[in-house]
């Protein structure tokens, strides 16, 4: 079982869109044609979306939507910004931008036809707990949804986003609880396949540098940490399952292709053009460094 998964992480997930049309490249092969499930987060969910859809659009492609859609999306009005009085009192930005660029490219795409499997993890405010959009799902027990839907669930970044309202439910972004979606997948495929020989590639957003001393936090409330603690629960969730597959599959069965973003912001939603060229040289910096790491997945996987 080939398995790829993609992190969450805004529009940090250039990073990984990189990655995968330098995987496309060398392997002179579709990100679909390489794999036999995808998982993704928020918007890693949305690549996984868009790379397993009818017609997919090449890795390359997904790459230009970050730079040319991402500005748009991350923006807001005077409005917008007293209203939320800075996503404090309300979520930061209008999902209309979000929602049409969606709409675009996947709505007429469902859950059931995708190839390879996807998995999308949300969280459902109303139950609560974890929500899982399933291809086998989809064809197997008629939970079918369009990929826009899916999308937009799992991106519903609290205090970013509103939630995502489907059926009866309230969505939002699985990243509370699997932002790197990898071990949700390796269990999915242990619970169908528990004899399959597992080949997973696990692919990062970027990781976080900036330091906080306990003089920094120590005196913190709700206020202060209202948004500190979203960044503490994705990178800590991320850094656990790397850590848990680690220990579960064999180094040559595992890759985990993540870099530390010394020089571009790590907000998820710092889409300005200074930061998007800093992404994306930490990408090809990424890339570089882990030559030998992508050529021998490759390998694997082919």
């Amino acid at each position: 079982m080939r398995v790829l998964s993609i992190d969450g992480g805004g529009i940090r997930g250039l990073i990984p869109a990189l990655v995968l049309a330098e995987v496309e490249r060398r392997s002179g092969r579709r990100v679909w044609e390489l794999f036999d499930l995808i998982a993704g987060t928020s918007t890693g969910g949305i690549l996984a979306c868009a790379l397993c859809a009818p017609d997919p659009l090449p890795a390359e492609q997904l790459v230009a939507l970050y730079e040319e859609e991402g500005p748009g999306i991350f923006s807001r009005s005077l409005y917008q910004r007293i209203r939320s009085a800075d996503g404090l009192l309300d979520e930061k930005y209008d999902s209309a931008a979000l929602d049409a660029a969606l709409e675009r490219f996947l709505a007429k795409k469902r859950l059931a036809e995708t190839k390879p499997d996807l998995l999308v993890p949300a969280y459902n405010m109303g139950e609560p707990g974890p929500y899982f959009f399933k291809s086998r799902k989809a064809r197997e027990e008629g939970e079918d949804f369009s990929l826009s839907e899916v999308a937009r669930a799992t991106s519903a970044a609290p205090t970013y986003f509103e939630p995502f309202p489907l059926r009866d439910w309230a969505l939002v972004d699985g990243g509370v609880f699997a932002n790197n979606p990898a071990m949700c997948a390796y269990a999915e495929v242990m619970r169908f396949q528990p004899a399959a020989d597992v080949v997973l590639l696990s692919l990062g957003t970027g990781q976080r540098t900036r330091q906080r001393d306990f003089e920094d936090v120590e005196d913190w409330g709700l206020i202060e940490w209202a948004k500190p603690i979203l960044d503490v629960v994705f990178d800590g969730v991320s850094d656990a399952v790397h850590y848990q597959l680690q220990h579960a599959l064999d180094p040559n069965r595992y890759w985990r292709l993540q870099v530390e973003l010394k020089n571009a912001n790590d907000d998820l939603d710092d889409a300005t053009e200074k930061n998007l060229l800093r992404l994306r040289e930490h990408a090809e910096e990424l890339i570089t460094a882990s030559s030998a790491d992508i050529d021998a997945a490759i390998a694997a996987l082919t």
